[in-house]
């Protein structure tokens, strides 16, 4: 496979883009900086995105005095919180590197390993996740919800990761120009990724202890983690055929509701009952049954209308090329 580092008229294109989000990390930007600078310098033509998600502290006063410094910093301010995945989004959309790379700006992640994440890249695949093998972190809050995450998002993704929740990634560009993200689903990169077709490994990683600031995420991120899982699995199994899991619950309901009236039937005719029909606590749930039943079938026939609109209103595939091979590309005519 011919490697990622290209050259145009002799020069080196832009090859790498590291995107940092940052929330008041004032005392640890000016090191993280000059670790980048470590790490790639003589390696790559590389750019620095930092984004500043809306830092109270004297964040982006420092950044603006790395700009000034460097021209290969860039930064990107917002004018208030919006979240990591919207940070991200924010830094991916102004990237111009072939390589794409995110890490955290806590000095945690090592920009050591970014050209390791690289060299994995040039063999093939399409996204490096990190793996932070031997964590740093509080085992109560941090270490123990984040293995549970990480096995129930490898279970219902089929995409298995031992470390979903680690920033530092390498992508190759094309891939995130075919993955949208919401909410906080910054995480979920991968698994979106490898639905598209995108070949996704994993690496281990070196994990720091934090030496400034404090955590920006404790138990309750867990919570999110779970209902953010839920709309992947729907957006990556049945985005374009909603009427599958709707119809399906409608007819498990259905099937229910059928066997709740026949149990009724029988113990009025059969069963010598001494129960009144009108009263058979069955009957009631008969009718709920039936209802849901009908609800869920007119949810799934709504959401197919939605999907269609969705799609041919933006002129949106429901698919992802990867490559085209045409006559064009060769010369001369064919016989």
């Amino acid at each position: 496979m011919d490697d990622i580092i290209k050259t145009i008229k002799g020069e080196q294109q832009l090859q790498l883009s590291v995107v940092v989000p940052l929330l008041d990390e004032e005392d640890s930007l000016p090191a993280l900086y000059e670790q980048i600078k470590r790490a790639l310098d003589g390696r790559y033509q590389y750019e620095i995105i930092f984004v500043d998600d809306g830092s109270k502290d004297g964040s982006f006063r420092i950044l603006k005095e790395l700009h000034a410094s460097d021209s290969r910093i860039r930064v990107i301010r917002f004018r208030r919180n919006f979240g990591q995945t919207a940070a991200l989004s924010a830094g991916f959309a102004h990237a111009r590197g072939d390589v794409i790379v995110a890490m955290d700006a806590d000095l945690q992640n090592d920009p050591a390993d970014i050209p390791m994440l690289v060299s994995k890249l040039n063999e093939g695949c399409d996204v490096v996740s990190g793996w932070r093998k031997k964590r740093h972190d509080k085992a109560l809050t941090r270490r123990l919800p984040s293995k549970i995450a990480n096995w129930l998002i490898s279970w219902i993704t089929a995409v298995k990761l031992h470390d979903y929740g680690c920033t530092l990634k390498a992508y190759r560009r094309e891939i995130l120009a075919e993955t949208r993200l919401y909410g906080e689903m910054h995480r979920f990169i991968p698994a979106l990724a490898s639905w598209s077709g995108a070949q996704v490994t994993e690496c281990i990683v070196n994990h720091r202890p934090r030496t400034a600031g404090k955590a920006k995420y404790g138990l309750g991120r867990t919570v999110k983690v779970v209902l953010d899982l839920m709309t992947v699995k729907f957006l990556g199994s049945f985005s374009t055929k909603p009427i599958y899991i709707f119809g399906g619950l409608g007819i498990l309901t259905a099937c229910a509701g059928l066997l709740s009236g026949l149990a009724v039937l029988y113990q009025k005719f059969l069963g010598h009952s001494q129960l009144a029909m009108n009263r058979n606590p069955l009957l009631i749930l008969t009718a709920v049954l039936i209802i849901t039943t009908v609800q869920f079938i007119l949810m799934g026939l709504l959401a197919e209308l939605l999907v269609r609109t969705y799609h041919e209103s933006q002129n949106r595939p429901t698919y992802v090329i990867k490559e085209v091979l045409d006559s064009s590309d060769t010369n001369g005519d064919r016989k």
